[in-house]
């Protein structure tokens, strides 16, 4: 005779699994997505040296540390069907084995083209990897647990920043070691342990609750009941492809693409330009650079352990966007009425917290609104739309620095792209709205504008 569990029963099954998954799933995702951010954003350490060694000017710079963005983009909705269609394990795996190839073989970069190839491969080669993450996450978390676990996966690139810049430091002063420069041993010391790992994950990364053997049939079966893109999910997770497709024409689709791109603009252009800007301090070595610039990680950081837990207070995730933006919006606002670089320094670390520290609610609102094969399309798009702006940030702080000569008037486009992201979220609000009035009454519920 089958036993009919109490819904406190199946929610006290549901928190034992979810405890596991955050113990066994999220460090390993947590750990991939921290390599992929130190190998991407490691050339920001290198932009000085590119500069004495190969003639690489901060321009020439700027469109290179965006390009990686283009390659990405132009593959992240392909790529994340791929993860759906062969499952998370062997697609991740792949993405982190080739792009920690290419990160090492940026050691060859001999000048401004080779520069420009090898950042568009490592965009390529990487492209998918954060929103088979996010895809992951909605497989594996209850919607109400997913904007705690988003921010822990957004701990990755915070600790990127916080640890990766002394460590490229400290790496960079292995300069004339072996006849290489700097430069030359980060790229490859940060390279190989991507590869190493990617082949770890093959062996060990689960595609599915199922497929977890730590937990139990009931936990699987409780984390399937309640993730979107399986059990009572079924059919929208294998929606024919007019179904995904449908997905990215919707209005709230395409507005939250775009206040995510306003976002990157400011946020990508920071954190490449955040070396040059503390060196325009006078910091005295590579490390000292690499240790001051580190501001950047420790706010965001804080702001994706911190901002996630204090949205619990708020019920409108739109109100809650809306105050996020408009710090954001006060500390660049504040960083270019000042010129002490001890305020500067810790306004560094508060934007970061507002720019970073939103990233986690963003993607459980995006992620409350799309299920199955949805989900992979629909947050694939919209990190393309972001990637996008990745792309346009380094490109124009490189442009506005060599106009201004000060890397630090870079916080003026983090102002602009703050107060257009703060005038569309009222209209995403009302949107969401109207779409949530034109579908059935539990999705109008679930909405929470």
């Amino acid at each position: 005779m089958s036993q009919v569990q109490s819904p406190a029963s199946r929610d006290a099954i549901l928190a034992t699994a979810t405890g596991k998954v955050k113990r066994h799933l999220l460090p390993m995702m947590v750990f991939i997505y921290f390599l992929s951010f130190i190998d991407r954003t490691n050339v920001a350490l290198a932009k000085g040296a590119f500069q004495a060694d190969l003639g690489i000017t901060a321009a020439m710079y700027g469109f290179g540390a965006g390009i990686f963005f283009w390659g990405y983009a132009l593959l992240e909705v392909p790529s994340n069907l791929l993860a759906h269609r062969i499952g998370p394990r062997r697609w991740i795996a792949r993405i982190a084995v080739t792009w920690g190839a290419i990160s090492a073989l940026m050691m060859f970069v001999q000048g401004e083209w080779s520069f420009y190839a090898f950042r568009t491969l490592l965009g390529i080669a990487e492209a998918g990897l954060f929103p088979a993450l996010m895809y992951v996450t909605t497989l594996w978390f209850a919607q109400r647990d997913r904007a705690v676990a988003v921010g822990w996966i957004y701990t990755a690139p915070a600790l990127g920043l916080t640890i990766g810049n002394p460590l490229g430091g400290a790496l960079m002063q292995l300069d004339g070691l072996g006849g290489l420069h700097g430069w030359q041993w980060m790229f490859l010391l940060e390279g190989v342990p991507t590869v190493i790992f990617g082949i770890v994950l093959w062996f060990v990364f689960p595609d599915l609750p199922r497929d977890a053997t730590w937990l139990t049939a009931a936990e699987a079966d409780a984390i399937e009941s309640n993730a979107a893109g399986q059990g009572g999910s079924h059919a929208a997770a294998h929606a024919p492809s007019k179904e995904w497709i449908s997905v990215l024409k919707r209005p709230s689709t395409i507005l939250i693409a775009l206040i995510y791109f306003f976002n990157q603009i400011g946020f990508v252009g920071l954190y490449f330009f955040i070396p040059s800007m503390v060196q325009q301090m006078q910091a005295s070595t590579p490390l000292m650079v690499g240790l001051l610039s580190s501001s950047v990680g420790i706010g965001f950081l804080l702001g994706v352990l911190i901002l996630p837990r204090i949205k619990r207070f708020f019920e409108s995730d739109m109100v809650f966007l809306g105050v996020v933006t408009a710090g954001l919006l006060i500390s660049a606002t504040v960083f270019l009425a000042t010129s002490l670089p001890a305020i500067q320094l810790v306004l560094f670390t508060t934007t970061a917290f507002f720019a970073g520290g939103i990233l986690p609610i963003f993607w459980s609102v995006a992620m409350k609104r799309l299920q199955g094969i949805q989900a992979a399309a629909g947050l694939a798009f919209i990190n393309t739309i972001g990637l996008i702006g990745g792309f346009v940030g380094p490109s124009v702080f490189g442009l506005v620095e060599r106009e201004t000569g000060r890397s630090a008037s870079g916080f003026i486009v983090i102002a602009i792209t703050a107060l257009l992201g703060l005038i569309l979220i009222p209209v995403l609000a009302r949107v969401l709205r109207t779409e949530a009035g034109l579908a059935p009454s539990g999705v109008l519920r679930a909405s929470h504008p």
